[in-house]
């Protein structure tokens, strides 16, 4: 009988040991570092979905650089060999023009709770925009935005003539150059690991990203300013290749609905708290950094002048994407009319 039991017992153990070893796994990977806010929203879908599968699916999470360019990751999410990619619109620009809305100037709603409204509505992810992206082999989750872009400069900057022959670093992308010139700036683009010694030596006098970035680079060190004019927010986009997602099953495909449908205050919540503890980081740091609020009177010049680019829309990203604007710029200000 004890010889019975002991068997029973390593049978036990062996298909124990073969059900932990047939899980499912799922490659998570995202373009930021540990301890990021891609990184916080990764491990907290990791946690969901491990514990509503029991363990029969893992998500694994690869970090900035570890499967490739945030371009390369993207491709390889469209061929099925990563199941989910988290990046920046600004890295979308060459395979998915459309997704480059996001990097005009006045196009987001400035209220937080509005913004992550508009950026999981269906009518977004499932219209236009998730059409662009299924050309491309891939099916848009969800967006989320980082917080509000903020300027660092070397200079107080309070209107488009202040930004006269001002050097505004900026991401490789037609349609970044064309809103900052429109802004009244003089756009340069820059590698973003070459950004703070470009302002160090004075090759830029300032720069455009969310407050946690602007802690995690230092790039306060190296100017005296930070500018809120509400122009941009630091949209993200998680994706899965649209033929993996569409072979799942029925029951893995709601999971994942639901789940990321599930998580919207979870990261909006995160966000705002990210951005106020790196914000108090840098006053620490830096207590004679100035932290300029331009007022509405002044961010409407701003948002007259990005009009401009508004307008060429089309040239730069096609007429769907010239349609998709029109489409969210009326939400936004269907929005704006209801409060």
């Amino acid at each position: 009988m004890t010889r019975f039991k002991t068997l029973l017992s390593v049978a036990a153990l062996l298909v124990a040991s073969s059900s932990a070893f047939s899980a499912e796994v799922w490659k998570y990977s995202i373009e930021e570092p540990p301890e990021s806010l891609m990184d916080v929203y990764a491990k907290e879908f990791k946690n969901r979905i491990e514990q509503a599968t029991k363990g029969e699916v893992e998500v694994k999470i690869y970090y900035l650089g570890q499967l490739g360019t945030s371009a390369e990751m993207v491709e390889q999410t469209a061929d099925g060999a990563i199941n989910f990619v988290n990046v920046a619109v600004g890295a979308l620009g060459t395979l998915v023009p459309e997704s480059q809305v996001f990097l005009m100037n006045y196009v987001l709603p400035e209220n937080p709770a509005a913004v992550t409204e508009l950026l999981n509505s269906e009518t977004l992810l499932r219209g236009d925009l998730g059409a662009a992206f299924a050309d491309k082999g891939l099916r848009l989750q969800t967006l989320f935005s980082e917080g509000p872009q903020v300027w660092t400069t070397n200079r107080l900057v309070r209107s488009p003539a202040d930004l006269k022959g001002f050097k505004m670093r900026v991401m490789v992308s037609p349609v970044l150059l064309e809103a900052y010139a429109d802004l009244g700036a003089s756009p340069t683009p820059m590698p973003f690991g070459e950004v703070y010694g470009g302002l160090q030596l004075k090759q830029i006098d300032g720069q455009t990203n969310p407050v946690p970035a602007i802690q995690e680079m230092k790039f306060y060190e190296v100017t005296d300013f930070m500018i809120w004019a509400g122009e941009q927010e630091l949209v993200t986009a998680i994706m899965t290749g649209d033929d993996w997602y569409q072979g799942l099953p029925a029951q893995r495909q709601q999971l994942i609905d639901e789940t990321i449908g599930g998580m919207n205050g979870y990261i909006a919540e995160a966000v705002q708290q990210y951005n106020a503890e790196r914000l108090q980081a840098i006053k620490a740091a830096k207590p004679d950094m100035q932290m300029v609020q331009l007022s509405e009177a002044e961010r409407e010049v701003f948002r007259q002048a990005s009009q401009k680019t508004h307008e060429k829309v089309g040239e730069h990203i096609g007429a769907r994407g010239k349609k998709l604007l029109a489409s969210i710029l009326q939400e936004v200000a269907k929005g704006e009319r209801a409060n």
